[in-house]
This record gives structure tokens, C-alpha cells and sequence, in this order.
């Protein structure tokens, strides 16, 4: 009987042989997919079909390498979201310089069409900063005697009345505002021509109409402008618009709300008008007190010129005797035969008719009045 190895083990060609054939089998492949290229759909099926078992095999590389980018990638972007907050911060500033020069520009344009259009010489200035009295609505400018700005100058903007001038320096002046209660500004209503005085309130956010009678035609909405009947304010400038009219029959004056057309608190760039008014002045009233007083020293002078002239006169008085003296001596002897045939013939006349009685009553008249002095005379 003969003995075989089992089928596990059985040995088919050798192994120099399978060398050999497979050596020459890739080099066929080899040659046939260099010239031929006869492997490319062998190689994308096998691509394929391994494609699942690669990513399989990468599983854990990935997840290596997903947590070291997750570490080094969190410090980057919290680095880089500071860089970019930081620009960012930076860049809204800008915008906000942009956006406040824009407004600032255009606001300056304005300022210059206002003064281009006015015939008043003006001066522009800045709003340096505000008072330290909070009950006052006033503020300080760069601008004060030495660039030509007096006290009681009005302060204007493109809008309309911002204030006046109340105390100048050398370098700056102080402005008090239109909202400030303490300020007054004559104005008319453009609709109706009707004239009264414009005030500020405590509160320094509106305004207050005064002396308005309860009949006057004002309504809401009505725009006021400065009358120049000051001399201070030039003549059309607008000041503040009607919002509220409250009339009560208990009061002679109607109650009139308004509120400024410019912004008061929120201008920076200013104008002060150097406005000369060509209405003469106003003629000086008298003082009652210095009149009083001059009327009283009239009078208190009448009295003592009196007593003066009477002493003058009594120093003439025995001057005025002693010619008077002289003069009867001289005319003594003339008188006393003159004095006779006077009485003589008023004697001769009594029995005369009564139709001569006007004529003689006047020759007696004269006659008694010679005899008198004739009789004065005797020693």
C-alpha cells in the first residue's frame, strides 16, 4: 500500500517555480499598465471597494490629531478675537470722529451760508464749557474783548437766537442763554405782527409769552422772531415756536408756552453778531429826585433875595429923603401962590351950572390934590 501525505500538506510547485512566475507575472502588469494602462478600472474598483477599510484605519489618527487642533485652535481664536475686538473698538471710533466731523462740517457750512446772508459783521466761536452755577443757563466762549465782542451782544446760530453777551474778558465772555430765567427778549408773531416780551423759565426748558391780552389772536404753532425794538437783537431773527395757549377768564393775560427753534444745549459753533442799531437814542428822562431837589432850592431861594432887596432899599431910602428934601425947599415959594388961586378959584366955581359940573369936578379933583401937596409941604 502505498503512503500519500494528506491534502493539507501536499507540496505543488516549488517554490523557485512560483517565484518566477509571479516575478514575471508583475512585470507583465507592469509593462501592460505603463504602455497600456489596462489596470486603471482594476485600480478605482479596488480603491473602492478599500476606501471603508482606509477611513476605518485613520479613525484613531483623526481623533489624535482633532484634539491637538482643538487645543492649539481655542488659544488662536480667543488671541484673535481680542486683535479683532480691539480693531473693531478702534474702527467705531473712527466711525463716531467721522460721523461727529461730518455733522460738525456741515454744521460750519451752515454757520457760513448764515454769515455770508447777514449783512451784521459777526464772529464765530466755540462753546468751551459750562458754568458752575446749575440754577443759571449760561456758558463760557473762546472769544472776548480782544476779538471785538462787547457786552450785550447777541448769540446766534444757524437755527435761530441761542443768547447774549452778559460779562466779557480779555479772552472769553459769558453767554446767558435764551432758557435762562433771567432773560427777556422782545419778539413779534410772525402771522399776526402782535409785539410783547419773550422770557426764560426756571426749569430752563421752554419759554414764557408774557403780557398777552386773553383777546389776542396767538395759536399753536405760531413762530416768534425779535422785533428790534431793543436796539440789541436785529430785527427777524427767529427765537421760539408756540406750542401751548392757556386762557383763563380770572386773568387780564393769557398763559403762552414755547419752545426754542435752535438748539440751546446742543450748539457748539456760535456767531456773535456786532449789530449797530441806526435809530437815534432815546431822550434822557429827568430824574424826579434831582427835579424835587432843584424845584425845592427855587424855592428856598425867592425868600432871601427878598430880605436883600428891602435892605437895599432901606439904604436908599434917606437918599432918596434928602432929594426929595432939596426939592421942596426949592419949590416952596412958588407953591404957596399957586396954592392960593387955586382955592380961589374952586370958590369962584361952586355957584357954576351943573351942565360944567364934569368939567369943574376935574379941575377941583386937580385942585384939591395941588393943595394937598401944597398943605404936606408947609413947616
Amino acid at each position: 500500500m502505498e503512503y500519500s501525505p494528506p491534502p493539507l500538506f501536499r507540496q505543488g510547485p516549488s517554490a523557485l517555480a512560483r517565484l518566477i512566475f509571479f516575478v514575471v507575472l508583475a512585470l507583465a502588469l507592469l509593462i501592460s499598465d505603463a504602455r497600456f494602462r489596462t489596470l486603471e478600472i482594476v485600480r478605482g474598483v479596488l480603491g473602492a471597494g478599500l476606501y471603508p477599510l482606509q477611513r476605518a484605519a485613520l479613525v484613531p489618527r483623526d481623533l489624535f490629531m482633532g484634539a491637538a487642533d482643538l487645543a492649539v485652535s481655542s488659544t488662536t481664536l480667543r488671541s484673535e478675537n481680542d486683535r479683532l475686538r480691539a480693531k473693531n473698538l478702534q474702527l467705531s471710533q473712527q466711525a463716531n470722529q467721522v460721523a461727529e466731523l461730518g455733522a460738525e462740517n456741515g454744521h460750519l457750512r451752515a454757520l457760513l451760508e448764515l454769515s455770508q446772508r447777514s449783512t451784521t459783521q459777526s464772529t464765530p466761536a466755540e462753546i468751551q464749557y459750562d458754568t458752575r452755577d446749575p440754577f443759571t443757563q449760561k456758558v463760557v466762549i473762546g472769544r472776548g474783548s480782544q476779538q471785538g465782542v462787547k457786552d450785550g451782544s447777541p448769540v446766534v446760530n444757524e437755527d435761530g437766537v441761542i443768547g447774549q453777551v452778559t460779562r466779557v474778558f480779555p479772552l472769553q465772555s459769558e453767554v446767558t442763554l435764551l432758557t435762562d430765567k433771567d432773560q427777556a427778549v422782545p419778539v413779534q408773531i410772525v402771522r399776526t405782527g402782535l409785539r410783547s416780551v419773550i422770557y426764560g423759565t426756571p426749569k430752563g426748558d421752554s419759554l414764557d409769552l408774557r403780557f398777552v391780552p386773553i383777546s389776542a389772536d396767538v395759536l399753536a404753532g405760531d413762530e416768534l422772531v425779535t422785533s428790534g425794538l431793543d436796539g440789541v437783537y436785529p430785527p427777524g431773527l427767529p427765537v421760539a415756536k408756540v406750542v401751548r395757549v392757556d386762557k383763563q377768564a380770572d386773568t387780564a393775560f393769557a398763559r403762552v408756552i414755547c419752545v426754542p427753534i435752535a438748539q440751546v444745549r446742543g450748539a457748539r459753533q456760535l456767531l456773535v453778531l456786532h449789530y449797530m442799531n441806526d435809530v437815534p437814542p432815546r431822550p434822557a428822562e429827568p430824574d424826579p429826585i434831582a427835579a424835587a431837589k432843584e424845584a425845592k432850592a427855587k424855592r428856598n431861594a425867592k425868600p432871601t433875595e427878598k430880605p436883600a432887596e428891602k435892605g437895599a432899599g432901606a439904604a436908599k431910602a434917606p437918599e432918596k429923603a434928602a432929594e426929595k428934601g432939596a426939592e421942596k425947599a426949592t419949590e416952596k415959594p412958588a407953591e404957596k401962590p399957586a396954592a392960593r388961586s387955586v382955592e380961589k378959584g374952586a370958590k369962584a366955581a361952586q355957584p357954576a351950572s351943573a351942565t360944567a359940573g364934569a368939567k369943574k369936578s376935574e379941575k377941583a379933583e386937580k385942585a384939591d390934590k395941588t393943595d394937598k401937596a401944597a398943605q404936606g409941604t408947609k413947616p
